[in-house]
């Protein structure tokens, strides 16, 4: 059974990560868990008071939290009433990256996913603080789902590699099953500078195909130095509408998140952007 995480604030990008995720999985079984970390919310409003009523603010919070995420799972269920589903909700006093996190690793969670802006909507940037924070720090797959993008399928994958990352199989998997079950095209897109590839870039590209072998995959290749420019123009140009990346130490991912917003480099994604992660779990 897969096990799928959705982070929420309530706001409306956040319910359209919802419909998206139930979209996505809806021929498999799987669990879905939402949840909500309030303690940024609490902190904010409870400067002044005393301990006593800080604690009885808390609770009247969670209170409101677990009504709300009650609401919301009742509303998932109408929405879609698949038997091949379970959903179950959590209110968490903690703060998001650690309440998500500690809740991957409790469950082993396949994904998180989540909308790309949250209650507070600026639309000179791609993603909130808090999916970034999310996808840098969170050690399992982070799917963003940009507003408004929902009962869209994917129909054409772009998986840019440059095939030096040692791919975790569990996360090929995860790809290869999305893929086979719409139906949609994986192109794997290898940037290069026109040199041949190494035996370590060779290896990792055999393991990568063992895993889409029942997948319709293209392989490309295109010489260039610019990365962000390739991507964006393969993008436009094959129609994609689901981006996956990897997120390892130096990689050219890493680089993007690790800057204030990733409009300073010029890549806007307003498609779904799957982060598989590369890290120690």
């Amino acid at each position: 059974m897969r096990k799928i995480v959705i982070p929420t604030d309530f706001s409306d990008n956040a319910m359209n990560a919802v419909k998206y995720a139930m979209e996505l999985f809806k021929y498999e079984r799987c669990e879905y868990t939402v949840v909500h970390a309030f303690a940024d919310t609490v902190y904010e409003n409870t400067l002044e008071m005393s301990r006593a009523f800080f604690e009885e603010y808390k609770d009247k919070v969670q209170q409101g939290t677990d009504k709300q995420l009650a609401q919301l799972v009742d509303e998932m269920r109408k929405i879609s009433p698949n038997p091949r589903h379970k959903y179950d909700y959590k209110s968490v006093f903690g703060s998001l990256v650690d309440t998500v996190n500690d809740l991957v690793n409790k469950e082993n969670a396949d994904i998180v996913i989540m909308g790309t802006k949250g209650a507070t909507d600026d639309r000179d940037i791609t993603f909130g603080s808090e999916t970034l924070q999310v996808m840098k720090y969170v050690k399992c797959p982070v799917l963003a789902v940009p507003e408004g993008y929902h009962d869209r399928p994917p129909q054409n994958m772009l998986f840019p590699t440059n095939y030096m990352l040692p791919y975790k199989g569990r996360e090929l998997k995860l790809v290869s099953m999305l893929a086979k079950n719409f139906a949609a095209t994986i192109h794997f897109l290898h940037i290069t500078n026109g040199k041949k590839m190494s035996f370590r870039q060779q290896d990792n590209k055999s393991f990568l195909e063992c895993f889409v072998d029942e997948n319709i995959v293209m392989f490309n290749e295109v010489v260039g130095e610019d990365l962000t420019s390739c991507i964006n123009s393969f993008i436009e140009r094959n129609e994609i509408n689901f981006l996956v990346m990897v997120n390892s130490r130096h990689s050219y991912l890493e680089n993007i998140m690790y800057t204030s917003t990733i409009e300073k480099i010029g890549l806007r994604i307003n498609i779904p952007f799957l982060v598989l992660q590369n890290l120690p779990r």
